[in-house]
């Protein structure tokens, strides 16, 4: 019978030149005894080959750590555009010093994948980043989260599928539905020139600069109504082609209008419309041939509901704003200075006696990140006004206070700039504005570009400045 000897070698890191992993089917890290492996000695050696043992430090040196086994890459590129598709095992560095930044996670992920995001520029408090999380959990949910805290760096892991990416750090994420987080820019649409009813629109930068004219889209109208929703985008909607409308147009969080919306609901002009709930608007009263008070609820997606029962006096010529965060207010009207509360859920309260000079047809908008502005109109006398109201971030209206700037009506209000507000347009057929400061101080007249038109409507839209 034959004899085989067993023969023990200690192995250095020189012995391994050139072995392969396929010539090292169970080795025990314990027999490497001196010696340092470098980058050459484990291109090939997965870790499904070292089955016991643990390597020293000095048996592996760090590049050969950073090379082969972690397996994650940082892109060499700055990231600058508006939207990223991340790959997982990837860091990226996302500078928003000129815009926001939509990243789309990958929609198939296995446990342990891992993506960086980085703060390139210390910019995310001025322009957010969102993750849109691609049919998979974030946290265990589904919605999109917000990043808006300069230098932020998010480490995810995908911890599978009942809570998904998982941040290894996590302070500053907010979710979907984004109450009180600011818009920057604004839009003015539609109206009537004097002479013909128009589509054009004017978009606002977060200086509060008017821009000039661009080519509208969708129907030609005006006495419709817009808000925001979705948290940065508008929906404009119903008001009179010369016949009553319910049609409406989606704005996207860049100002770009969309085409006619196919109308849902009773057709009416000189509604109000404001933003509720954080991310969702609400259009109620209005004239579809006599006053009404119904409501229609619009979603986050910008789908607008059919008719809610009214609550409340029936009237139009009214206007409607958010207030406190996440709730509205609608007010005034035809001959009535009344007032109904919104609550975040779409609920219209009953009437509330009015506070302030009866009018109709003035313009309303938040300000100052959670209270609300009334302004100018025109009264029974056949007069018009620059009086305003201010509205505390309880849903309190206040008494009047003395007009500042053209006396007017059929003019649009919106916020922009995070907490600022402005009132434009309106009859005289002016192109003109009045900024409002977070405070609820309104200023004078200021000449703007586009066209003079009234009976348009404005709203806020995009967390970018």
């Amino acid at each position: 019978m034959t004899t085989y000897k067993s023969v023990k070698y200690n192995i250095s890191g020189a012995d391994l030149t050139g072995l392969t992993a396929s010539q090292i089917p169970n080795l025990d890290t314990a027999k490497i005894t001196t010696g340092t492996l470098a980058n050459a000695r484990v291109a090939d050696l997965p870790t499904s080959k070292i089955t016991s043992g643990t390597f020293a430090d000095a048996r592996i040196s760090a590049s050969s750590v950073n090379a082969h086994a972690s397996g994650f890459t940082w892109s060499s590129t700055i990231v600058t555009a508006s939207t990223l598709t991340a790959v997982a095992g990837n860091g990226y560095w996302i500078n928003t010093t000129s815009n926001a930044c939509t990243i789309t996670l990958p929609s198939s992920a296995s446990v342990g994948d891992e993506i960086i995001f980085s703060d390139y520029a210390r910019t995310w408090g001025t322009n957010f980043i969102t993750i849109n999380t691609n049919g998979l959990k974030y946290q265990g949910s589904t919605d999109a989260a917000l990043y808006t805290t300069d230098g932020t760096t998010i480490d995810i892991v995908y911890s599978g599928a009942t809570n998904g990416w998982i941040p290894l750090e996590d302070d500053d994420v907010r979710f979907g539905n984004f109450p009180g987080l600011p818009t920057q820019k604004a839009i003015f649409g539609y109206g009537h020139t004097g002479s013909a009813r128009v589509s054009m629109t004017n978009l606002v930068n977060s200086s509060g600069v008017v821009a000039s004219d661009v080519t509208g889209v969708g129907t030609d109208r005006d006495q419709l109504v817009a808000a925001s929703y979705g948290g940065d985008k508008v929906i404009f909607g119903y008001g009179t082609t010369g016949s009553t409308s319910s049609l409406t147009n989606l704005v996207s969080n860049s100002g770009v209008v969309a085409a006619d919306t196919t109308g849902v609901g009773t057709a009416r002009y000189d509604l109000g419309a404001a933003s509720y709930g954080g991310n969702k608007a609400i259009f109620g009263y209005g004239n579809s041939g006599s006053s009404v008070s119904l409501t229609n609820l619009a979603s986050s997606s910008g789908v607008v509901s059919a008719d809610v029962t009214g609550v409340g006096t029936a009237r139009s010529g009214l206007a409607a704003a958010s207030y406190g965060d996440d709730k509205a207010i609608f007010a005034y009207g035809i001959t009535v200075s009344m007032s109904n509360l919104v609550s975040n859920t779409g609920v219209v309260s009953s009437d509330v006696t009015g506070v302030g000079t009866a009018r109709n047809w003035p313009a309303a908008t938040g300000y100052g990140g959670d209270k609300a502005i009334f302004g100018y109109g025109y009264t029974d006398a056949a007069t018009n006004l620059s009086m305003t109201n201010l509205v505390s971030n309880t849903g309190v209206v206040s008494a009047d206070v003395t007009g500042v700037g053209t006396a007017r009506r059929g003019l649009a209000a919106t916020e922009y700039g995070g907490d600022l507000a402005m009132f434009g347009y309106g009859t005289n057929l002016t192109s003109i504005t009045n900024l409002v400061s977070n405070s609820g101080v309104v200023s004078t007249d200021n000449a703007v570009s586009g066209t003079a038109r009234r009976d348009l409507s404005a709203a806020g839209f995009s967390y970018s400045a």
